[in-house]
């Protein structure tokens, strides 16, 4: 088992009783932008074919719209893969803020197409063929053999067609005499290699009835295995609830029966809105929750072997609805960001699932969550893990950062930012339209825990033995539940500050200047920043350096590129090792 993963979901009556009110609009981000059009994508296209001439581009070089999202005050973002003869370079691509007209207004690039624009001078050149040697039939059967496991699908495999960059860290000129120890993330860069014909294998499989999520790269020349990576994004880790007391729950009433659909959040989906399903130890989904009365669940932890549609078995359901209302309070009334895609689709969460699990799950098939009762832990539906794994799907919709290396841990980090965020918004009143500055613990999962021990410190990641503090060049080679360490990190300092005491678990070798303890900025600030980040700059293959930047840049467009946030950011990147310190102004 492991006891460090988590993950996220998808989903869709008269209200009855006890509702959370979703709240107003906060200041944030502005209501779902209107549906793209082809005429919308194709003004986008020829905005961004007339930019190539300025790049040395020629026809070969192209652009998808692959995505797109709510802006901040009247703005859309726009995701374009960049493509070679009509196949998309994987984590090439360009995000794009555009007006309400849809000008582009500004352009943040993945790193790896920042500095290699042209493929003919950094890889193949311009005989390189898209032609594969391969059928997608044989790419998948070959990822198939790969995984060496007796599973069933969930779904039906798929592949895509690719250029993949194989990369390589190389240091810069002026690191090239430091010692290994001694490198900042800022003294190396990720460059291109050589490119390959490849594809992009999904397969959603179930070994047993555990799921088995993973992607390959597979060579279209030969079949062999470039990369492979895990998609499986989790955790090991009136309503009478488990962690929180007595919590309101929104349910619906149709034919005498109530049920566990909130029809003031989210519309669409599978259900019509957000819901808790029943997987009854199950593999699918199952039912929606119903109940003869409105008065659900016992408030403690589910009695192994016993029915899941009891009090006792509703508990479960009871943690689910009150996690997944506070994470959509949260996003809306902070920035007005609706559900988890920002165009306000319903989801659902299942729990229940499988038997005694130890587990907590996002499921890209469904973009829906699947929760475990556990065994070694307590029940995975606290409020800390439902808001991570929600913020899985903020993510996937938005820069859908690649689950391995330095981006996947910054997509798990960003998971553990968003559950902070929720538990601090709803333990500090669910309302407002900001996070308050107290209220979350600053660790992850220590309600599931029997021991009371948490999965993650984010003040101190190796706390639990394996999560490195700062930034090193090894880090890539981590689970991406350790890499995030670094960042969980960096993230409480720019909320909290950091300590001058050198024994202390709040302390960063690497804070050199002025003063030795960092001010913090507060959750609400720094949460803001990291969203903006992550919505409306981060790319699919952004890491540790590229992040930095990029946060400088959300922190100078909300505070000013002279405030005392940007020099914040600068400060709590310095503290794990990515990028130099700086000093505080004296007037903060």
């Amino acid at each position: 088992m492991n006891k460090r993963k988590m993950l996220l979901a998808s989903f869709g009556a008269l209200s009855l009783v006890a509702v959370v009110p979703a709240g107003a609009a906060g200041p944030g981000l502005t209501r779902p932008a209107v549906a793209a059009t082809p005429q919308m994508d194709a003004a986008l296209l020829a905005q961004l074919d007339a930019r190539r001439a300025a790049r040395g581009q020629d026809a070969r070089y192209g652009y998808a719209i692959v995505a797109r999202h709510p802006g901040a005050q009247g703005t859309q973002v726009a995701r374009a893969a960049h493509t070679f003869k009509g196949v998309r370079i994987f984590g090439f691509e360009s995000v794009l803020v555009l007006d309400a007209n849809g000008k582009i207004v500004s352009e943040s690039d993945s790193e790896q197409r920042a500095n290699f624009a042209r493929l003919d001078t950094a890889g193949p050149g311009a005989d390189f063929s898209v032609v594969p040697a391969i059928s997608s039939k044989a790419a998948i059967d070959a990822a198939l053999a790969s995984l060496a496991a007796p599973a069933r699908h969930e779904t039906p495999p798929s592949a895509e067609l690719i250029i993949w960059p194989a990369m390589r860290t190389e240091r810069l000129p002026e690191a090239r005499d430091k010692q290994e120890q001694a490198l900042n993330a800022l003294d190396v860069q990720d460059v291109v290699d050589h490119y390959e014909l490849a594809y992009l294998v999904h397969t959603r499989m179930l070994v047993g009835d555990r799921p088995a999520y993973h992607d390959t790269i597979v060579s279209a020349r030969d079949g062999g295995i470039l990369a492979q990576w895990s998609m499986l994004q989790t955790v090991v880790g009136v309503g009478h609830s488990q962690y929180n007391g007595d919590v309101p729950v929104n349910t619906t009433s149709a034919n005498g029966k109530y049920r566990m659909i909130d029809d003031t959040r989210g519309t669409g989906g599978t259900f019509g809105a957000m819901a808790i399903t029943n997987a009854n130890h199950g593999t699918s989904a199952g039912d929606v929750y119903a109940n003869d009365t409105n008065t659900w669940g016992d408030g403690k932890q589910y009695v192994a072997g016993g029915p899941t549609t009891n009090a006792n078995g509703q508990t479960a359901a009871v943690n689910a609805m009150w996690g997944l209302m506070n994470t959509y309070d949260t996003l809306k009334n902070v920035f007005n960001w609706l559900s988890l895609d920002g165009h306000n689709t319903a989801t659902y969460i299942a729990a229940h699932v499988n038997t005694a699990y130890d587990n907590a799950y996002y499921s890209d098939t469904c973009r829906c969550m699947f929760i475990g009762d556990g065994s070694s832990f307590n029940s995975l539906g606290s409020i800390d893990v439902i808001g991570h794994e929600m913020g899985h799907g903020v993510t996937a919709a938005t820069s859908n950062l690649t689950y391995s290396g330095e981006s996947g841990g910054l997509n798990e980090s960003s998971s553990d930012i968003n559950g902070e965020a929720v538990e601090a918004y709803a333990r500090g009143g669910a309302k407002g339209d900001s996070i308050p500055l107290t209220g979350n613990d600053w660790v992850l999962g220590k309600e599931i825990s029997k021991s009371g021990t948490p999965l993650r410190w984010m003040y101190r990641p190796s706390k639990d033995g394996s999560s490195p503090d700062a930034w090193s060049s090894s880090l890539k080679r981590l689970d991406v539940h350790y890499s995030s360490g670094p960042n969980n990190r960096m993230f409480y300092f720019l909320a909290q500050g950091s300590s001058a005491d050198q024994a202390g678990d709040y302390y960063s070798k690497y804070l050199v200047k002025t003063p030795a303890a960092m001010t913090g900025i507060g959750i609400d600030k720094a949460y803001r920043i990291w969203f903006r980040a992550n919505t409306t700059k981060f790319t699919s293959s952004t890491n540790y350096a590229d992040a930095r930047a990029k946060m400088i840049e959300a922190a100078g467009e909300l505070y000013g590129k002279s405030s005392g946030e940007v020099i914040a950011v600068q400060r709590a990147y310095a503290a794990i090792n990515v990028g130099a310190d700086v000093d505080e102004p004296a007037s903060r």
